[in-house]
């Protein structure tokens, strides 16, 4: 089963070069485990975009879905047998980009 992982930060800060070093080290990790699938991070909120088509006319507007204190900074996709390795991942994944994480399972 596939999980998704997000990144959760109070800011849009990138990762320091010490943070970045052990992303990279457990990334490495994960692929040489067989469990990765995909991760990137993401520009800070203050370049998304929301597009609200469901009306007669697509309504687009800048800016976050929602003000949050907390935003999406990145994310993870892992291959993971069951909810428990997934969990084990995440918390490797915290610990190595100093930020929580959040798991979501596929459907």
């Amino acid at each position: 089963m596939q999980y998704l992982i997000s990144v959760i930060n109070e800011s849009s800060d990138l990762a320091t070069e010490d943070e970045q070093a052990a992303i990279d080290v457990f990334n490495e990790r994960v692929i040489a485990e067989g469990n990765w699938v995909f991760a990137g991070g993401l520009a800070g909120p203050g370049s998304a975009t929301v597009v609200d088509n469901r009306g007669a006319n697509a309504l687009v507007t800048d800016g976050p879905f929602v003000e949050t204190k907390e935003y999406i900074v990145g994310f993870w996709v892992f291959e993971a047998p069951d909810l428990d390795a997934a969990l084990k991942l995440a918390a490797d994944g915290s610990k190595a980009c100093n930020r929580k994480v959040e798991v979501r399972p596929f459907l």
